[in-house]
């Protein structure tokens, strides 16, 4: 007993000589380093990004649809950028519209009147009106400033440690009358004679699905100018197209294997390709094994009932970034980024920040604590991606009486707690809250550490002796971690 104490107290001492250094609050607002790409599939943990240098990058962070065109109102980049530093964010979404002209969407802040959309990829030339009142598009001139814009907002991005999935398309462009009305590929709207409505039934639903070959070369010159703009950038990734119809497959595979071939044939640097989930999620018709048998670098999988609450752990085969996007619309909290950190997911949240909105799935409409709540999360994920050996950590939920565990088998153990399942003690009028942790196999002695999750307070309790099952007593009442390390 005199040793372990002995040995306790050297152990403690060691960790707070920086071993065991106590969590950042997502207000502290760290000094982010600039990305160091480009990302590809680790080779040691595949559910992970590996960066330049072969560290496993965790991706997590808020997107908003408005980072790259404004839509509503003249969107506020930099001070975006300074949230999500100070959020500990290290990934977005950058979003695109195909469409010319908008009613506002999905977004009822400010009212839906309609606005030009900008900047647009194709200039407005003319001759001729297009069916919004202004000048027809030639989509043989690309806008410089839509492809400045497009290399200035990544190349902030990356500046301040930032990696950005650039989206090609966008499938919510083509399934309406009046979203395929404000399309560059409806021929009223085009001075080169190009209509994407191949069976004039008012939509443009074939230009995601099975496009004529005029259709088919305009949407390949535009990937290409985009290839071209960001080439040199090493936090780029990319996203054929955001919740196109569940028939786009063929199409999205023919994306994914262009965009490999032309930086390939360019001598560009590989960037990785990423499909994501389908309109309507579950409940449209679409199916994720599409997305696991693609060529894609990464996945965005999908669905309510499957990924909003204990989610099934990652496979190692592919990268799975979740997105609430997919999951919700809009929605999710805290519980769902550390369920799914837990589980071997890179986490993300479709963010309205101040806007009011109207989509969401299982979820109030709007409740802005929740909305924090998440955004808080995702940088403490990524606080503990960095402390911990992602090469050899994985999900080995069985390890660990409330189904969330983080392992490296013998020797790193980061534990999971929900808030509740206290029990009452036997004639005690105190509940407790006990955790078992199986440390079969784990021999020697353990560093102890406990964390309040809601006030991001960190506490170190001395050592273990590893072998055998052990139980805890949580010493907070809400959700938390346990976090056991092999002294050294």
């Amino acid at each position: 007993m005199r040793y372990l104490n002995i040995l306790q107290c050297i152990v403690t001492a060691l960790l707070l000589c920086g071993a065991g250094q106590v969590e950042g609050r997502a207000g502290d607002s760290p000094q982010q380093l600039p990305t160091h790409g480009p990302l590809r599939q680790s080779p040691d943990n595949p559910r992970y990004f590996a960066d330049a240098d072969n560290r496993i990058v965790y991706v997590t962070g808020s997107h908003t649809w408005e980072n790259f065109q404004d839509v509503t109102q003249v969107f506020d980049y930099p001070a975006y950028l300074d949230r999500l530093t100070t959020l500990h964010h290290n990934f977005i979404r950058m979003w695109v519209t195909e469409s010319i002209h908008s009613d506002g969407g999905w977004l009822m802040n400010p009212p839906p009147n309609e606005k030009d959309i900008a900047p647009l990829p194709y200039l407005r030339t003319g001759p001729g009106l297009a069916l919004d009142g202004g000048p027809r598009l030639d989509l043989s001139r690309f806008n410089p400033d839509y492809f400045e814009r497009l290399r200035a907002r990544v190349k902030q991005a990356g500046q301040r440690g930032i990696y950005v999935s650039v989206m090609f398309f966008q499938g919510f462009s083509v399934v309406t009358p009046g979203g395929w009305k404000a399309h560059p590929l409806n021929g009223e709207n085009n001075v080169n004679g190009i209509d994407g409505d191949a069976n004039g039934d008012g939509l443009g639903l074939e230009v995601h699905r099975s496009p004529g070959p005029q259709v088919l070369e305009i949407q390949e010159a535009y990937v290409r100018q985009v290839l071209e703009t960001l080439h040199d950038l090493d936090n780029v990734l990319y996203e054929v197209v955001n919740e196109a119809t569940p028939e786009s497959v063929g199409w999205q595979y023919h994306f994914i294997r262009f965009v490999k071939r032309y930086e390939r044939e360019r001598g560009f640097m590989a960037h990785p390709v990423g499909m994501t989930f389908f309109q309507l999620g579950e409940f449209g018709g679409g199916e994720n094994r599409t997305l696991f048998e693609s060529e894609a670098d990464w996945i965005s999988p999908g669905g309510y009932t499957k990924y909003a609450r204990n989610p099934p752990t990652t496979d190692g085969h592919h990268v799975q970034v979740l997105d609430t996007d997919h999951i919700h619309g809009i929605g999710g909290d805290q519980e769902y980024v550390w369920e799914s950190f837990m589980r071997g997911y890179s986490p993300i949240y479709m963010d309205p920040f101040d806007a009011v909105h109207e989509l969401t799935i299982g979820e109030p409409v709007l409740n802005e604590p929740q909305h924090e709540r998440a955004r808080v999360a995702m940088g403490q994920t990524r606080r503990w991606a960095d402390r911990l050996n992602l090469k050899r950590v994985t999900p080995q939920s069985e390890l660990a009486s409330t189904g969330y565990c983080l392992a490296d088998r013998g020797g790193e153990y980061l534990i999971y707690i929900p808030a509740g399942g206290a029990t009452a003690e036997s004639g005690a009028a105190k509940a407790t809250r006990p955790v078992t942790v199986n440390l079969n196999g784990a021999s020697g002695t353990f560093t102890l550490e406990w964390m309040e999750l809601e006030t991001g307070s960190a506490k170190q309790e001395g050592v273990l002796i590893g072998g055998g099952e052990r139980m805890f007593t949580v010493p907070f009442p809400g959700s938390g971690l346990l976090h056991l390390r092999k002294a050294q």
